[in-house]
């Protein structure tokens, strides 16, 4: 028996990881591509990219591993089903409960990543996300700079563009700077060789010194433009004001059970929901794995998915009647789980059952 739990396991975790490897590179994807145009945009710095998405990670395997699970199960399973291999294993002596069992004594070393990353690493890689953008939000529009871009750092009130920015961001060439003036009525215009940042050591102030160039200012279609040239011309860097925004999912658990906000508190059973998905996903995974040799390979996996979404989409459903408090705290989210721990059940047990008091029936009228 040691010899055919190994090999179950094997080959649903080699399911399993292949699937969960292709579902975190579409996800992690689309959310790096997301952050990448706010980069673009200045919004934060092109530099703590990686970062970000370093410390999201946990937040998307919490995710994923579960479904990776799920559709592991059912891949590895299935082919064995095709290929007469579960044929083989129960003419052997192994029955449907022993299959049941081994499985979900697999899916317990998953059921524990999920949990630990649900219940801490999630939250303390979201508490860092939280500080990263926090410190963006502070830094000054010299520091985000990006050359070859025009960029609007003041919601439209100054447009920078620079041709070339040295790595230590110090050293500028090719400056270009248009701001309107408060009344929205003008506009002045800067235009300069190059330029460099200079820090007040007495005040701490910073500047920018542009060297070798020219400030218009005046209004659109008029002529009256005062036109200034000069060598070396300041302007003042203002930093932007420190973060202070909370994420409601940087929040740690111990927060979370501690606090009576009724949104804390939904938060708090959707991480514990998330380690409770993965042994009912796999016995329903079990069940649903059996595949006729004429139906084909895949011909299960449709109802499969659609079973998992709606389990999916009842907890996050669940999760907003509880936010609202249209929910008391002691249901919670259990009424979902419960429900598909059922119907779980019922999928694995229910035809045995029906067809021993099916065949009870008949004997008894022959008697």
């Amino acid at each position: 028996m040691s010899i055919i739990f190994r090999y179950l396991i094997r080959q649903i975790m080699v399911s399993m990881l292949a699937v969960s490897g292709i579902l975190l590179l579409v996800f992690m994807s689309g959310r790096f591509i997301k952050y990448l145009a706010d980069a673009a945009e200045g919004e934060i710095a092109a530099g703590v990219l990686f970062a970000i998405m370093g410390y999201r990670f946990p937040g998307f395997l919490e995710l994923i591993l579960p479904l990776g699970l799920f559709i592991g199960i059912l891949l590895a399973y299935g082919r064995m089903y095709l290929e007469s291999e579960m044929t083989v294993l129960f003419a052997c002596g192994v029955s449907e409960k022993q299959l049941l069992a081994k499985t979900l004594l697999g899916a317990l070393p998953v059921m524990l990543v999920v949990g630990a990353m649900s219940l801490y690493i999630s939250p303390w890689g979201m508490k860092q996300v939280e500080h990263i953008f926090n410190e963006q939000r502070k830094a000054t529009e010299f520091e985000m700079l990006a050359p070859g871009r025009f960029q609007d750092f003041t919601s439209g009130d100054r447009v920078t563009y620079t041709e070339a920015l040295s790595d230590d961001k110090r050293q500028l060439q090719g400056v270009f700077i248009a701001e309107y003036d408060k009344d929205g009525k003008g506009v002045t215009l800067i235009t300069a060789e190059s330029g460099s940042q200079f820090i007040d050591e007495e005040t701490g102030s910073r500047f920018l010194v542009l060297e070798d160039g020219g400030r218009f200012q005046g209004a659109p279609g008029r002529l009256d433009y005062n036109v200034t040239e000069f060598e070396a011309y300041g302007l003042k860097i203002v930093s932007g004001q420190e973060g202070s925004k909370e994420l409601e999912e940087g929040l740690s658990t111990l927060a979370l059970w501690t606090s009576d906000d009724p949104e804390d508190r939904a938060l708090l059973h959707w991480r514990i929901s998330l380690p409770l998905i993965v042994p009912i996903v796999t016995l329903l995974a079990v069940r649903l794995s059996r595949v006729n040799p004429r139906q084909g390979r895949f011909f299960h996996l449709l109802p499969a998915m659609l079973v998992y979404i709606t389990y999916l989409g009842l907890l996050i459903v669940a999760r907003d009647a509880l936010a609202d408090e249209k929910v008391p705290e002691w249901v919670g989210m259990l009424w979902v789980h419960a429900l598909f721990l059922a119907l779980g059940l019922w999928l694995q047990f229910g035809p045995g059952w029906l067809n021993r008091r099916r065949l009870d029936r008949e004997g008894r009228q022959r008697a």
